[in-house]
């Protein structure tokens, strides 16, 4: 499938949502109707990451044009996103969003879930897995095409050296993105692994790892919430090393405006929330699988100095 045909289907993803809706929208009853379903969203979403509030936003976004109930759970560890799926089958739930983040441990769970007929979405992560795991679809980036821009991008700038920053080891959709950077970059990349969203320990093994490499030219976080900490062991290191990021939050928008961070991969996470329940809707109402067998990407898309201001008024309001 090209990239055309990709894109294009989002926006049919989107039409078929808006037609079908009004053939089946509250309006047409009274306000009061209880919800027609229940679906869980369940991600490997780190506390303190305001990345997964943006998905949230647009999860309750399409529950509440839907007329669904909503339930959102988030464990960033393999086995308790696995018991989170385990729970809401038992709670006989109507349709399950995952992220696909640790596709051997979902997997199994995945097949639980259609045994039961409970159908299941893919979005923000397993992008290269949701096909053999058995989901019925995947909307998200493809994180290894993402990467693979984000090298492009180092090439062009001249950078002969730089560092991934990965915050969670093991979850493939990071290990994509500094794959496909590995793919296209020319210069050697180093990938650090911190520990979680411990800041401070982040902090200090990248001025360690600049300081050990002064011809550093670029970090890489793989996470929005990373990007502060980056620009602040760039300075204690004395570094000359850019600061670029994947994610977009509205602390990465103004820092952007700020020139302090060069640019952000916005993976457009409100429509990842917004189009995995609102798939599951179309599906239980209507029969309808959107994608043709492929994935609906969302991104990549860069966000840098020539159209944050575009972008900040939706970040202002906590959609981008």
């Amino acid at each position: 499938m090209t990239n055309t045909n990709k894109k294009t289907v989002c926006a049919v993803a989107a039409g078929a949502a808006l037609a079908v809706a009004g053939l089946f929208s509250p309006a047409t009853s009274s306000a009061a109707t209880a919800p027609h379903f229940s679906f869980a969203m369940i991600t490997h979403g780190q506390p303190g990451d305001t990345f997964w509030d943006i998905i949230r936003k647009g999860a309750q976004a399409a529950a509440v044009k839907d007329n669904v109930k909503l339930i959102y759970l988030a464990n960033p560890t393999a086995s308790g996103e696995a018991q989170l799926v385990n729970n809401v089958l038992q709670q006989h739930v109507d349709g399950i969003a995952l992220t696909l983040a640790f596709p051997d441990t979902l997997s199994p769970m995945v097949k639980k879930a259609e045994e039961a007929n409970v159908p299941v979405i893919g979005f923000n992560a397993g992008g290269d897995n949701w096909k053999q795991a058995g989901l019925m679809s995947y909307v998200g980036q493809d994180e290894t095409v993402a990467g693979e821009a984000v090298g492009e991008k180092l090439n062009a700038e001249g950078v002969k050296s730089a560092i991934c920053v990965d915050q969670q080891q093991g979850a493939v959709q990071l290990e994509e993105r500094c794959d496909g950077i590995k793919k296209s970059f020319k210069g050697n990349l180093v990938v650090l692994y911190v520990a979680g969203y411990d800041m401070a320990t982040a902090q200090s093994r990248i001025v360690a790892k600049l300081q050990q490499d002064p011809t550093v030219g670029y970090v890489v976080t793989l996470g929005a919430p990373f990007a502060p900490t980056a620009l602040t062991a760039v300075t204690m290191a004395n570094s000359k090393a850019k600061v670029g990021t994947f994610d977009l939050t509205p602390i990465a928008v103004k820092l952007i405006q700020e020139g302090k961070l060069q640019w952000a991969v916005d993976q457009q996470p409100f429509v990842e929330g917004y189009e995995a329940i609102d798939l599951l809707w179309l599906y239980k109402i209507n029969g309808d699988v959107v994608g043709g067998g492929g994935p609906i990407l969302t991104g990549p898309a860069f966000v840098d100095k020539t159209n944050v201001d575009e972008v900040a008024k939706f970040a202002k309001q906590g959609t981008r």
